[in-house]
């Protein structure tokens, strides 16, 4: 038997993925979590085979949850199921150390059968989520940009930032300023939603 995780903030979305992979022979749920943190505790208090983590999740999210089971539990193979997957999103799974990459809207008995290659030491990867990915532009900004510009996605204020990179805040908001326009965004909010989208972040 192969022995699963289930971790979904949403309890129906949870019930029913358990309920279908309860009809596979070869298929045991071990556990449910209802975010990040519940997620790595379960893989560590059941070890499953197989951990299936939603990509939005409280605490930690499925990329952050693939990344510490890779270090805690690294016989654990990881699939990321998301309900809209970006390439970027990819990218940033299968570099965290996720084996598979699953977008809910996939066939029934798709899940089963990625949780089977998975077990085995394979890969899977959504075909249209891959075919995105590799036309992802390259990142147009610097590492002081993109570095700025996480600090600024936590709402962190330009002297804090200058603080924590160790420079002027002048020189942050011209960093802040260039990734905005590099980005062609409207604002810092929307320059970093556009590099999150694009696994820049």
């Amino acid at each position: 038997m192969i022995r699963v995780l289930l971790a979904d903030d949403e309890e129906l979305i949870r019930v029913a993925v358990a309920a279908l992979l309860d009809l596979e022979p070869d298929v045991e749920v071990v556990a449910h979590a209802a975010d990040g943190p519940a997620a790595v505790s379960a893989a560590l208090a059941h070890r499953p085979d197989v951990a299936v983590v939603d990509l939005e999740m409280p605490g930690l999210d499925g990329i952050a949850v693939a990344a510490e089971l890779t270090r805690v539990r690294p016989d654990c193979a990881v699939v990321v199921l998301t309900g809209h997957g970006r390439p970027g999103h990819l990218r940033q799974a299968l570099t965290a150390g996720a084996r598979g990459f699953l977008p809910k809207g996939a066939p029934g008995g798709a899940l089963a059968d990625v949780i089977r290659r998975v077990h085995a030491g394979g890969r899977y990867v959504d075909p249209s989520l891959a075919a995105d990915a590799l036309t992802l532009p390259p990142c147009p900004l610097t590492p002081r940009e993109l570095e700025t510009l996480r600090l600024a996605e936590v709402g962190a204020p330009v002297a804090v930032i200058a603080r924590r990179v160790h420079l002027s805040t002048g020189t942050v908001r011209n960093h802040l300023s260039a990734a905005v326009q590099k980005l062609g965004a409207a604002d810092r909010a929307e320059a970093v939603r556009t590099a999150r989208d694009n696994g820049w972040l």
